[in-house]
């Protein structure tokens, strides 16, 4: 993966602006500083190695050189996602899904920010927010996707079975194109983000959707219960075996099946 082939690929997206380096920290990070400067909506960050690229709440994402899919977009809110700024991280999700689905794998969406194939972490997503008073000014869309097997991290580092996309289609994967197809879908489901419908689809694409789930809060301790569905800010609705229903916010949690 090279500028000038990226570059070729992505001519018919209608980018801000491209920056593109062999090897950065973090996108996020890249997209947020440029972000600051004033780059406009849909400008793109995306890196073939990425040497402190992060997870939520500051966890290590591992991506090696030449292995994986590493990139941010920088959005300049639209009115629905001033209104919804938590559905900006189910867009980055539905976008992938759709990519995965295409390429005949059983995509799901592990709330709140992981994309499963075959029951598998094959993709994370991370959004952060810049916010003028109680304005929303950007947000910035990362997301890693293990492309090869060599970017599955060690299994001693992992917490939740993780694969890639060339392990599981059980051929080679380029990552030009699936960057192309991803900002494809990306922009198609931007323009639904404010309906009804991009909810639904969200939640139809839940892993565990209907089964019993332990979730961990690490400000007020753990929930077991039905994974019921989403409630239209994008929080995940749980009910305990005793009925009662709970709404679980975007935050210090971490989502298990109950086996």
């Amino acid at each position: 993966m090279d500028e000038r082939e990226l570059q070729k690929a992505l001519a018919s997206i209608p980018l801000g602006g491209f920056r593109y380096f062999q090897s950065l920290g973090s996108t996020n990070d890249e997209g947020l500083a440029w972000a600051a400067q004033g780059a406009p909506d849909l400008s793109l960050v995306a890196a073939d190695e990425q040497t402190a690229g992060r997870g939520r709440s500051g966890r290590k994402w591992f991506t090696p050189p030449g292995t994986a899919l590493a990139f941010s977009l920088i959005l300049r809110p639209t009115e629905p996602e001033r209104l919804h700024p938590a559905r900006t991280t189910g867009l980055g999700a539905l976008a992938l899904s759709d990519c995965l689905r295409g390429r005949g794998l059983v995509a799901q969406i592990k709330w709140p920010n992981d994309v499963l194939a075959n029951g598998k972490k094959v993709a994370g997503i991370l959004v952060e927010s810049v916010w003028t008073a109680e304005a929303l000014d950007s947000s910035v869309l990362g997301m890693g996707v293990n492309v090869t097997a060599a970017s599955v991290p060690p299994a001693d580092r992992l917490s939740f079975p993780a694969t890639s996309l060339e392990d599981e289609l059980g051929h080679a994967v380029g990552r030009t194109e699936l960057l192309a197809d991803v900002l494809k879908e990306l922009i198609n489901w931007r323009s639904r983000l404010g309906t009804d419908g991009f909810v639904r689809a969200w939640e139809e694409r839940l892993a565990y959707r209907g089964q019993q789930v332990a979730i961990v809060r690490d400000d007020r301790g753990s929930l077991k219960g039905e994974l019921l569905g989403l409630e239209p800010d994008g929080s995940l609705r749980v009910q305990e075996a005793g009925g009662k229903i709970h709404n679980v916010r975007f935050g210090e949690v971490h989502l298990r099946p109950l086996v």
